[in-house]
């Protein structure tokens, strides 16, 4: 069995467009092309679209997709790794939309604000057991104590500052640029000045992170897709790293 074109773009929410774009690049070739020119996509072309736009959603972008799937092509795995995340994002943001209902409801009605409540699901806790397994009790503590500290304009602005430099990332790997170059080389400044400016950075001294500890963080981007999703997937996180050990043999 198969479907038109036509088909998968109304049931997938796209457009024929944004389909015939995708097998142009490799991306999403049709399972074969009828007498009257149609493209048609079988079941395995649906699984495939579906973990297309997952990956999507993830912020990763095309060329990042084509290397994810081109490195990992049993697609049930990758799928259920898709739907644990998932699973844990949906529970996340239903807890999300009850706080932020909850203080639109005490807000109108003129009632006391339960500050305990007004935080569920902006959990940033939620990898405790994994940086103390990685780093020690000290780091997660010393960075959660000053993370708490801080206002939430604070906050805000920390978060644009996170958000800016991985859209930079991104953006500089998929230009082609190389790691050793300036501007690569000035986006790693700008990693480095930013974990140096987080309490309890893991392997800092005076000066900020060391070349062991910065060097190890590129490697991990590498092996953690959770990561590597920040800078467009694992061609994304190969240039980070790249970028900062050639940073770290320089300068630290």
């Amino acid at each position: 069995m198969d479907w038109s074109i036509q088909e998968i773009a109304r049931l997938a929410g796209t457009t024929s467009r944004t389909l015939r774009h995708y097998g142009e690049i490799g991306l999403l070739p049709p399972s074969r092309i009828g007498d009257n020119g149609y493209r048609y996509y079988d079941r395995a072309s649906l699984v495939r679209l579906q973990r297309i736009l997952l990956l999507r959603g993830l912020g990763l972008g095309l060329p990042a997709i084509a290397d994810v799937l081109g490195s990992d092509r049993d697609a049930a795995p990758a799928l259920r790794n898709h739907l644990i995340w998932l699973r844990d994002e949906r529970g996340r943001l239903a807890r999300q939309i009850a706080a932020v209902e909850a203080t639109i409801r005490s807000l109108e009605g003129g009632e006391q604000i339960m500050a305990e409540d007004m935080f569920d699901g902006f959990d940033h806790t939620q990898y405790k057991d994994e940086v103390e397994e990685r780093w020690g009790t000290q780091a997660y503590a010393t960075s959660d104590a000053w993370w708490r500290s801080t206002s939430p304009d604070e906050k805000k602005a920390f978060q644009t500052v996170v958000g800016r430099l991985n859209a930079d990332w991104a953006a500089a790997a998929e230009s082609g640029i190389t790691p050793d170059g300036e501007e690569a080389q000035a986006l790693a400044q700008r990693h480095f000045d930013w974990l140096a400016s987080v309490p309890g950075t893991p392997g800092s001294d005076a000066n900020g992170p060391t070349k062991a500890y910065l060097l190890g963080l590129g490697e991990m981007y590498v092996a953690d897709p959770r990561f590597g999703a920040n800078y467009g997937g694992a061609v994304g996180a190969a240039f980070v790293r790249d970028a900062l050990r050639v940073y770290a043999d320089r300068t630290l």
